[in-house]
């Protein structure tokens, strides 16, 4: 992705969202722009007409944070939009955001064994790792059958570990969430807020683009869902972008039916782009009561597949 592109559009898509009245500025007559003209940003941001213009043909490299924290007032971004242009303009500056020199990773071949066992551990919910492509890395026992539509029911028992552990080096093609979300037709009955979770999905991939525009493994991702999601191709060029953080989403699972889930994200520190998300339902509901039985459809599919390897 080019970085110039990508802060000249983001700038002019938050620039269109912004209405005069929003920053108490007469709206007047003969607008020809949508949102907050060039020179209403310079002066709200305390930059030259000049300088902004510069900005936003993308040249935002040296840009001092002070500039960058007035910008991201004018246009009244809120945190994730802040850190996203904060993120752009390091890439332009050839500084990765973790402060390091960047460098190229090994492929990863599964997961770390005690990242393993600390999954195991989680028994009450669904847990898993994704890194920063959506490639589902991971899961526990449970999240192996909750992410049967994904997965493959024919993989939804799992291991006898009770852990399932993919490998991007192996044969077949790593689950990925983003794919699965726009190019398996299954995905509308798996999510019941389907356009819901598109917009999140891209915001989110939006988000861990800026943080390295270098990225091959997601340019080649975003270049076909482009190509064969048109939903996607709109919404990408929206540039609009957001964390995950905590929440709620609902499921309609194939085995249990319909369930609503709290879910927190956590950065795994020993590995950077990865995360954990853990989805639990509330004690003594409904959901919670559908994931008890969801744990024991995995336990008997478990159960067979190593009656059938030890016969």
């Amino acid at each position: 992705m080019d970085n110039r592109a990508e802060v000249r559009q983001f700038l002019m898509s938050r620039r269109a969202k912004v209405t005069p009245q929003a920053v108490g500025l007469p709206a007047g007559t003969g607008r020809r722009v949508a949102g907050l003209r060039r020179s209403e940003v310079a002066m709200l941001a305390g930059v030259s007409v000049e300088y902004y213009a510069k900005l936003e043909r993308g040249a935002i490299a040296g840009a001092s944070a002070s500039v960058l924290d007035a910008l991201a007032r004018a246009l009244q971004l809120d945190e994730t939009e802040r850190v996203h242009l904060l993120d752009l303009a390091r890439a332009a500056d050839g500084i990765p955001t973790s402060g390091r020199p960047r460098r190229r990773s090994a492929p990863r071949a599964g997961i770390r064994p005690s990242l393993q066992w600390a999954l195991e551990s989680l028994t009450h919910g669904v847990a898993f790792v994704r890194d920063q492509h959506h490639d589902l890395l991971a899961t526990n026992a449970l999240g192996r059958a909750f992410f049967s539509p994904i997965i493959g029911e024919a993989d939804a028992g799992g291991s006898p570990s009770g852990i399932w552990v993919a490998d991007p080096t192996g044969p077949g093609r790593v689950p990925n969430l983003a794919r699965f979300q726009f190019l398996d037709p299954v995905a509308k009955d798996f999510y019941p807020d389907w356009e819901l979770f598109a917009r999140m999905c891209v915001g989110i991939m939006r988000a861990d683009a800026g943080r390295d525009p270098h990225d091959a493994a997601m340019q080649d991702l975003v270049g076909e869902l482009s190509t064969c999601s048109d939903l996607f191709r709109t919404l990408w060029g929206q540039h609009d972008v957001r964390t995950h953080g905590a929440g709620v989403k609902r499921y309609r699972h194939p085995v249990v039916g319909a369930v609503s889930l709290a879910y927190e994200e956590l950065a795994i520190t020993a590995e950077p782009g990865c995360v954990l998300l853990v989805y639990t339902a509330e004690p003594g509901s409904e959901s919670a009561e559908r994931l008890r039985l969801l744990a024991s459809w995995q336990a008997s599919q478990g159960a067979g597949a190593l009656s059938r390897d030890e016969s």
